[in-house]
Parts: C-alpha cells; sequence; structure tokens
C-alpha cells in the first residue's frame, strides 16, 4: 500500500509538473502573426499610417504584422469583417472617421461603431488638403467658390466613397462657401487621381499622407491645408486661414480597434507597444514626410473621442441630407 501511494504521489508530481510547464506556452502572445485589416486600398492615408507603425510594431513584439486591405462601402467592408472576427489577439484594425460615419449615413445600421468593437488607441492626424484637377485655373479658394457658383451643378469633387472623410470633408466645404457641386464617388484611390490629371473632376479634398507625394512632385496642384497651421511636409502651401477661408478646417485622425470582446491583457499590450512606436523619433520623421502627426494615448481617450466624433458627425450629416443611395 506504502508503495501504491508513492506511485500514485510521483504520477500526480509528474501530471502537475507537464501542466504548469504547459502553460507559458499557452499564454504566449503573440504565437503567430497578426493581421492588420486597412478598409481602404494601399495608397490610402490609412494605409500609409497603417505600414509604418505595423513595421515597427511587429519588430517589438517579435512576430509580422500582416497589411490586409479590404477596400469597399467607404471602409465598411473592413469594419464589418473586424467585428465578424474573433477577439484573439491576432486581428486589428487602423480606422478612421468612415467607421463612425458608414453607420450615420445608413438606415439600416450594420454595425453599432462603439458597442461591436474594442478600441486599442489612436495613432495618428493628417490634415486634409483641398487639390485641383487639371484645367482648373483657380489659383485661390475664392476663384474656385466662384467658379462653382457661376456654373452651379458643373464642377464635380471626388471622394474615397460615400461616408468616407474625403465624402464628409468635400460636403462640408460645399456647406460652408454655398455651392452646389457633384459627388463622385471612386472605389480606388488610382482611380480618383487618374480622375483629377484627366480633368474627370475639379478637385478632391484629401487626407494629406494619401497625395502628399504627388503634390511634392508637381503632378497635381494644392490649394490648401484645413488645418491650423501648414503641414512640415509642404510648407509652400497655405491654410484655409491663410487663403482666406477660415470658416473651414478639416482634419482626418486615425486609430486602432479590435473586435469586442478583446481581452484586456492584449489591448494593453497592443497600445502599450504602439505608443512605444509613435514616440519614437524616427517614426515622428516618417509621419511627418507623409503630413501626418502621430498621436499615442490611451484606450479609453480614444473611445472618449470616437464618442465625441459620433455626435458631432451626426449632427452635420443630418444638416446636409448626406445619406447612402
Amino acid at each position: 500500500m506504502k508503495a501504491l501511494r508513492s506511485i500514485l504521489a510521483a504520477s500526480l508530481v509528474l501530471v502537475v509538473g507537464s501542466a504548469a510547464g504547459a502553460a507559458p506556452a499557452q499564454d504566449k502572445w503573440p504565437a503567430k502573426p497578426i493581421r492588420m485589416i486597412v478598409p481602404f486600398t494601399p495608397g490610402a492615408a490609412s494605409d500609409v499610417m497603417g505600414r509604418i507603425v505595423a513595421t515597427r510594431l511587429g519588430e517589438i513584439l517579435g512576430q509580422q504584422i500582416v497589411i490586409d486591405n479590404r477596400p469597399g462601402a467607404g471602409g465598411l467592408i473592413g469594419s464589418q469583417l473586424t467585428r465578424d472576427a474573433a477577439p484573439d489577439g491576432y486581428t486589428i484594425t487602423i480606422v478612421g472617421q468612415p467607421h463612425l460615419s458608414n453607420v450615420l449615413m445608413r438606415e439600416k445600421k450594420p454595425y453599432d461603431p462603439l458597442k461591436d468593437f474594442t478600441a486599442i488607441g489612436e495613432v495618428g492626424t493628417t490634415p486634409n488638403i483641398i487639390v485641383l484637377g487639371k484645367g482648373v485655373e483657380a489659383k485661390t479658394i475664392q476663384e474656385l467658390i466662384a467658379l462653382a457658383k457661376a456654373k452651379p451643378g458643373t464642377l464635380n469633387y471626388g471622394s474615397a466613397g460615400v461616408g468616407s472623410s474625403s465624402h464628409l470633408a468635400g460636403a462640408m466645404f460645399a456647406s460652408k462657401a454655398k455651392i452646389n457641386v457633384t459627388h463622385v464617388p471612386f472605389g480606388r484611390g488610382g482611380d480618383s487621381r487618374t480622375a483629377l490629371i484627366s480633368g474627370q473632376i475639379q478637385y478632391y479634398i484629401y487626407p494629406l499622407s494619401a497625395i502628399v507625394t504627388m503634390v511634392k512632385a508637381g503632378t497635381l496642384r494644392a490649394l490648401a491645408v484645413g488645418s491650423d497651421k501648414r503641414a512640415e511636409s509642404l510648407p509652400n502651401v497655405p491654410t484655409t486661414a491663410e487663403a482666406g477661408f477660415p470658416q473651414f478646417k478639416s482634419e482626418s485622425w486615425f486609430g486602432l480597434i479590435g473586435p469586442r470582446g478583446l481581452p484586456k491583457r492584449f489591448v494593453d499590450k497592443i497600445n502599450a507597444e504602439t505608443v512605444r512606436v509613435l514616440n519614437e523619433p524616427a517614426t515622428r520623421q516618417k509621419f511627418s514626410s507623409q503630413g501626418a502627426v502621430p498621436k499615442p494615448g490611451t484606450p479609453e481617450e480614444f473611445e472618449k473621442m470616437q464618442r465625441a466624433e459620433y455626435a458631432e458627425l451626426g449632427a452635420l450629416i443630418k444638416e446636409s441630407g448626406m445619406k447612402v443611395e
């Protein structure tokens, strides 16, 4: 009997020891690449910022952050994929204003942008910039407005889709300027750039990060940036206030979210390391060269900002009558 008790005790020690040894392996995260969904095409502002952050974040975490571009419906497809993903720490998404506006512009709500997701942290902001198409001779905002008023309904402005940040910026500009212009949505960023170069559309209000390279190269002409001060990457382009139209200010924000129910330990880890990345001088320089500004912060701050923005956008969309046709 004594021998049997000894054998049972030894077996118990082996089982407990094996379980204890297995626990760290089960808890190890990340144990495989992490997917970062980008709801827009390569070259879009969210894509540019997402790739800068993803590269360095992957180095810190020891696993690759794989960019998964899922454009469509002004960002709606990417948000829905995030909502349906498993909350296991292996799917994160970089979103902006369309994540909120897509809901506000639809009678049938595709998701709840606050309750169906987990806020991880803001990533950055970029001013929106008014870029002119070929053949538009306007040298100032006032001249562009005068041109639109002289030919009501004939000027076209582009966007990345109904409900996108560029659509909202364009509608806001038209409202402030009291002009009648036509909205032309594009599914791909390259298409909108081609349309500007060919003169198919007369202007487009881009997030600066999405168009700064072409403006620097002189391929497209910028009229003004919608921020309080000039962009470091385009110091010769005036602000809208300097250009004599201070009533129009416009910026785009971007941040990381995950599916609802994402465990706090993943949220805190991703947030902490993202903040670390955003505070690094190399990251700040990369953002600045693209016309963006890093915005490190807590998950709570990002969630609070989204709630405030949701209410503000709701009022704007209701006032302008914007909706998905």
